[in-house]
């Protein structure tokens, strides 16, 4: 099978960047925004930096036990819905 280069030149229009998210950008679905309110936009990246923090802190706790593991899995589900609730709130009409 051989195997061949092809040079694309200054213009790479088609190749597609894919940015990786954090957990917290996944989590909260930094990129759904359909109004593209900016308001949706701000609240979306806080929670997904709140919520980088918290699992960067639970997962360099090496002493988490069954209880921090609960409590964890309870704040990110309010957090989501708190995120949630905002959006609801600033896109009602």
């Amino acid at each position: 099978m051989n195997k061949s280069i092809v040079e694309m030149g200054e213009d790479v229009s088609g190749v597609n960047e894919t940015k990786i998210l954090s957990f917290g950008e996944e989590l909260v679905g930094i990129e759904f925004n359909p109004s593209n309110d900016a308001g949706v936009a701000k609240v979306k990246q806080y929670m997904a930096e709140i919520a980088n923090i918290l699992k960067d802190s639970y997962t360099n706790d090496e002493s988490r036990g069954p209880i921090k593991s609960l409590l964890f899995d309870h704040a990110i589900g309010e957090l989501v819905s708190a995120q949630m609730a905002v959006v609801k709130v600033i896109t009602f009409k």
